[in-house]
């Protein structure tokens, strides 16, 4: 029966790669998988089904702490998004020159990454670039730019990459140390690119058509009608700044960091604007934004770890992490494969694999292997257009062609993931921590 859970996984893994061609929602394929693969071992089980369902059990609450965890961020981010929160920082970028714009853009991109998620900022950063580049083909190299460096922010930090989160909630890593450790590889990895670009970028910015006055004053105006924006933008910031905080002070797990953030964050939302309609009040509260956050992704994030959380009941990661053990032996040779692996299945469940595959007790917390699966995860999923869920956002908001990211950004992005690589490997013998 082991054998045919492994092919139940191994085909639901093939229809979320292919979800496009095949036009089936990967959060579907996720739930189907992750159900059948459970039923199937509870069915073929030797020992009770008691004991399944304690496996169960346990899978479910470390899965949950991951998915409250998201909805919180999910919600406060798209809360902030409604008051145009974001605006403060995006209306202060207003050069002409595409290089020096392009460095601006991307560093913004890098930290605001860091702070929210690589998938919303790199929404956000594609909304704005609309604006200011109107010229397609330049828009494009921006655009490519914005999934690197939206990736490149996520890593380093325990909340702007959803592996790098599951890392922080597991217990594998620690908030500060993963921003030690991993802020300077992801420079690199973002710097090496932008180096390339700015001897090889040609072309203008372009100048907006005849509507684009219009558009502008429609934008001044929404900005205007809206009170609040920058009570909530900071207050937003703060929340999400505050969960690496709490959970030092506490030592109690990320998702109730989060949920107090946004509890604070609804309250708030609540008492602005008191004189406002009902009807149009609820699309500025946090009421509102719970019906506008992505639910198919929570839900294949649901899916995707119970699929892979029933491997790891089984022993069958563990088993397949000895045989790469004694086939390729060097850790850091697998991980780097794993990293280059995520540009073409999706690394969530390739970290949640890797999660299963070795024990806490032989790597302990911010051991090596934990620090650098989160940094090869974060940024291998650059490399093509449709391995990280900022890539595939970009691709559908701009239209990009995958062989012309294929092309003109996929070696960049290869050059900046091994030049980060590198440079994590040459600096973590002086930031190691061993355990006493």
């Amino acid at each position: 029966m082991e054998a045919t859970i492994i092919i139940v996984f191994i085909l639901g893994y093939l229809l979320i790669a292919f979800e496009h061609p095949i036009k089936i929602n990967k959060s579907a394929t996720a739930i189907v998988t992750g159900v059948l693969c459970w039923t199937l071992y509870g069915i073929s089980s030797s020992g009770s089904i008691e004991h399944v369902s304690h496996q169960l059990g346990e899978h479910l609450g470390e899965i949950s702490a991951i998915l409250f965890f998201l909805l919180g961020a999910m919600t406060i981010v798209e809360l902030v998004d409604a008051y145009h929160g974001f605006r403060i920082i995006t209306d202060r970028i207003n050069t002409r020159n595409p290089k020096k714009l392009l460095w601006i853009i991307c560093w913004v991109t890098f930290f605001l990454s860091a702070l929210l998620d690589n998938l919303t900022t790199s929404i956000v950063m594609v909304s704005l670039i609309r604006k200011l580049v109107p010229n397609k083909k330049m828009r494009l190299f921006f655009a490519g730019m914005i999934v690197i460096a939206a990736n490149a922010g996520g890593a380093w930090s325990p909340i702007g990459d959803v592996t790098t989160t599951m890392l922080w909630i597991g217990g594998q890593i620690s908030a500060v140390n993963i921003i030690k450790t991993l802020i300077l590889p992801s420079v690199i990895c973002m710097i090496v690119p932008l180096l390339y670009l700015q001897f090889t970028l040609k072309g203008e910015l372009g100048y907006p058509e005849k509507l684009g006055g219009h558009s502008h004053d429609q934008h001044t105006r929404g900005h205007v009608q809206i009170k609040g924006s920058k009570a909530m933008f900071f207050l937003g910031v703060c929340g999400l700044i505050s969960v690496p905080i709490f959970k030092t002070i506490t030592h109690l797990p990320p998702y109730l960091g989060m949920l107090l953030a946004l509890g604070v964050l609804w309250i708030v939302s609540e008492l602005i604007n008191p004189d406002m309609d009902e009807a149009e009040k609820k699309s500025y509260t946090a009421a509102g934004a719970l019906t506008r956050i992505d639910v198919p992704s929570v839900l294949f994030f649901l899916g995707i770890l119970l699929a892979v959380a029933s491997l790891d009941a089984m022993e069958i990661l563990q088993r397949f992490a000895t045989y790469l053990d004694q086939t390729i032996g060097d850790n850091r040779i697998i991980i780097t494969l794993i990293g280059i692996l995520s540009s073409i299945v999706d690394n969530v469940p390739l970290v949640a694999a890797s999660m299963g595959m070795y024990s806490m007790e032989t790597y302990y917390t911010d051991h090596m292997i934990w620090e650098y699966l989160a940094y090869c995860a974060g940024t291998g999923g650059s490399i093509l257009i449709i391995g990280s869920a900022a890539g595939v956002a970009v691709m559908g908001m701009e239209k990009i062609d995958f062989i012309w990211y294929l092309k003109k950004i996929s070696l960049l992005a290869l050059l900046g993931y091994f030049a980060g690589a590198i440079v994590y490997l040459m600096i973590y013998p002086y930031l190691a921590i061993h355990p006493h």
